[in-house]
């Protein structure tokens, strides 16, 4: 079973991610993750953040000579901002610096001290930081090229932020968004090609492929919408209008639409997956919302941190990285997970059966 956990926070030491049931004799080096890395820092909009930081990952075991040895990978990415941050993030006692008491409206803020009882924010806004998804991305990269051993090509794109659509329209927009202070959300999309059918299962909810790849994408900071194939346009139409009519060629089976988006019944049908999400607006702004300071329970302005006025090809990165990650998933559960030439061995002898 494809497992993963993440640990760190935004302004610590540095982030870690545990990957295990990712088969043996995978090549892979630190070049196949940190191109995605990169990708994932980039885009308009992103904060001075991205000028510290220039992510490198380092694979500290389930890796030698190049390839994978199906023992769980080990990976670190460190954080470079951490020698400005060495006392505040102590692990030992010391001084922790001013307490974050301002709460900010839309963040995990108000929630988080509730929760787990803290007097001071940042014990929340660290972890709670989309910081985190370097590491998911990571992880990502990692099923990504699993995934290329199948031909399966993972991609995204930037649907619209803020309304604005093309590269010229998008970076004038955020231009002037931040300089009114404020920030925006947007639209990516994630595409999978040359996905087979039959990944995922009907047989019990929770191994629905579409419940699973659409958690995986709600749980990206920020994102408050997922819709697969026409989505919520599919409750306007007919179902003629939607339904995507089968045919058979030496091929083998296919479709000459894709309304569906590559899933039906919660399980791939041999066309390409479409997801796409809605993020909303960046929670941090510059000039700050009416809040409540946590110590004094009066009404405040929101605490300002460093952040990004709009990270939605960010995000399309990270959306990646969940994609690939279920898809690797389900090829593992059905294929086998030891070696990976037993999988594809599997994997050639399912393709001409369903031919």
């Amino acid at each position: 079973m494809l497992r993963y956990l993440t640990a760190g926070e935004s302004h610590g030491k540095g982030l870690i991610a545990i990957l295990e049931g990712m088969p043996s004799n995978l090549p892979l080096s630190a070049k196949d993750v940190d191109v995605d890395l990169a990708r994932r820092q980039e885009g308009p909009g992103r904060g001075g953040r991205m000028k510290i930081e220039k992510d490198k990952v380092d694979f500290i075991s389930g890796v030698r000579h190049g390839k994978t040895l199906g023992s769980p990978i080990g990976i670190f990415i460190p954080n470079k901002d951490f020698k400005n941050w060495t006392e505040i993030m102590s692990a030992e006692k010391g001084s922790a610096g001013e307490k974050v008491t301002k709460l900010r409206p839309g963040h995990a803020d108000l929630a988080g001290i509730l929760k787990y009882g803290f007097d001071d924010v940042r014990n929340v806004l660290e972890r709670a930081s989309a910081r985190e998804t370097a590491a998911r991305v990571a992880v990502g990269a990692v099923c990504k090229k699993f995934l290329s051993e199948f031909g399966i090509k993972i991609n995204s794109k930037v649907v619209h932020v803020g309304g604005a659509e093309g590269e010229k329209e998008i970076k004038a927009l955020i231009e002037k968004i931040k300089a009114e202070g404020d920030t925006l959300g947007g639209v990516f999309e994630v595409t999978a090609a040359g996905v087979p059918a039959g990944l995922g299962s009907y047989v019990q909810w929770d191994r629905k492929l579409d419940g699973r790849i659409s958690q995986a994408i709600m749980s990206i900071p920020a994102i408050k919408g997922v819709e697969i194939g026409l989505g919520f346009e599919n409750s306007g139409r007919k179902g003629s209008a939607v339904h995507d009519e089968i045919f058979y060629d030496e091929k083998g089976y296919g479709h000459k639409t894709n309304n569906a988006g590559g899933l039906e019944g919660g399980v791939t049908n041999g066309e390409d997956i479409v997801i796409r999400a809605a993020m909303k607006p960046i929670s941090t702004l510059l000039k700050p919302l009416k809040s409540v300071d946590l110590k004094t329970k009066k009404s405040a302005q929101a605490h300002v941190e460093r952040s990004d006025v709009a990270a939605v090809e960010a995000a399309a990165v990270v959306g990646e990285a969940g994609l690939a990650y279920e898809l690797a998933r389900v090829m593992l559960e059905k294929f086998g997970h030891d070696s990976l030439p037993d999988i594809k061995a599997a994997f050639q002898s399912y393709l001409k059966r369903i031919r």
